[in-house]
C-alpha cells in the first residue's frame, strides 16, 4: 500500500498508509463524519461516546472513552489511522498511541476550523470530494442563517456541581456568536467554573443548560432561575452547539427555530 505523508491540525507530521484501511475514532462527532464519507469497511473501532450513527454504535469495536481509552483492544485492531482531538482526548492519549500508529489530531474552536477539518479527513481518507460537498452544504447554511434580530446576552452551561460555561475560546461560544447573541462569560477562557454569584452578576437575558455532558433536565431549571428571575431558561441539544463534524448540517435550522421561539 502506497505511504502518504500528511500534517495534523496541530502541525504534526506522519506518514500514513494510503488510503487508510482501519481506522479508529476517538472523537464522537468525527466518527459521524467518517460515516457520512462513507468508510464504513475502513472504521473498525470507536468511543462508547460515539453514538451517531446508531448502526455503528450497536456494530463496531469500541475501545473506551475519549478520556480513557483501551490501549490493548487498538493495537488488536491494528490501525493504519487514528483520529484524536486536541480537547476530547489527552495529550497522555495521544502520545502513546502515536508511539505505535498515525493519531492525526484535530483543533477546532470555530466554524471556519470545522469546515477545515472536514476536508482534511476528506484529503487524507480518500474521500475528499465527499468532504468538501459536506463543508460546502454547511457553509451555505450558515450562510444563509439570519443573525437574531435581538443580540440576546447568553449564559451556556455544560455541568452542574460545579457549575461550568464556555469561554470565548471555544466552538460552543463560537455557535453563539453565529446564532447572533453574545456570551456573558466571553471574558473568561475554556470551561470556567462559575459560582451562582457570578451568574447573578451577569445577569444573562437567556441561560442555556446543554444536554450533554452534563444531561440538564427540567428539575435543574428552577435551581437557575431563582438566581437569575429576570432570564429566560431553556433545554438546549448539546450537539447542536457542540459537534463540529458532519452534523453541523442540521445546527442551523435547530439555530433558526431556537431564535425563532425568543423573539
Amino acid at each position: 500500500m502506497p505511504k502518504q505523508k500528511i500534517s495534523d491540525m496541530m502541525g504534526r507530521e506522519m506518514e500514513i498508509n494510503f488510503p487508510p484501511k482501519r481506522i479508529v475514532s476517538l472523537v464522537p462527532s468525527q466518527t459521524e463524519l467518517l460515516y457520512d464519507l462513507g468508510l464504513d469497511e475502513e472504521v473498525v473501532g470507536i468511543t462508547k461516546f460515539c453514538l451517531h450513527p446508531e448502526s455503528w454504535f450497536r456494530s463496531k469495536k469500541r475501545i473506551g472513552g475519549t478520556k480513557q481509552v483501551h490501549y490493548e483492544e487498538i493495537a488488536a485492531l491494528q490501525p493504519d489511522l487514528i483520529l484524536a482531538n486536541k480537547e476530547e482526548n489527552t495529550q497522555e492519549i495521544v502520545d502513546k498511541l502515536s508511539a505505535q500508529f498515525p493519531v492525526w489530531v484535530s483543533n477546532i474552536t470555530s466554524l471556519q476550523e470545522s469546515l477545515e477539518m472536514i476536508t482534511e479527513v476528506g484529503k487524507i481518507t480518500g474521500t475528499e470530494e465527499k468532504a468538501i460537498a459536506i463543508a460546502n452544504e454547511i457553509r451555505g447554511k450558515f450562510d444563509a442563517l439570519a443573525k437574531a434580530s435581538r443580540p440576546l446576552r447568553v449564559a451556556y452551561f455544560i455541568w452542574r456541581n460545579p457549575w461550568m460555561s464556555v469561554g470565548a475560546d471555544t466552538f460552543i461560544s463560537h455557535m453563539i456568536a453565529e446564532i447572533g447573541w453574545g456570551n456573558v462569560f466571553a471574558d473568561k477562557v475554556r470551561y470556567p467554573e462559575i459560582s451562582l454569584e457570578e451568574l447573578a452578576h451577569a445577569n444573562p437575558d437567556l441561560v442555556l443548560l446543554s444536554s450533554e455532558p452534563y444531561p440538564f433536565k427540567e428539575k435543574h431549571i428552577a435551581e437557575i432561575q431563582s438566581v437569575v428571575p429576570n432570564a429566560k431558561i431553556l433545554l438546549v441539544d448539546g450537539e447542536m452547539f457542540s459537534w463540529y463534524g458532519s452534523r453541523l448540517k442540521y445546527a442551523p435550522a435547530y439555530f433558526k427555530q431556537l431564535t425563532a421561539d425568543r423573539q
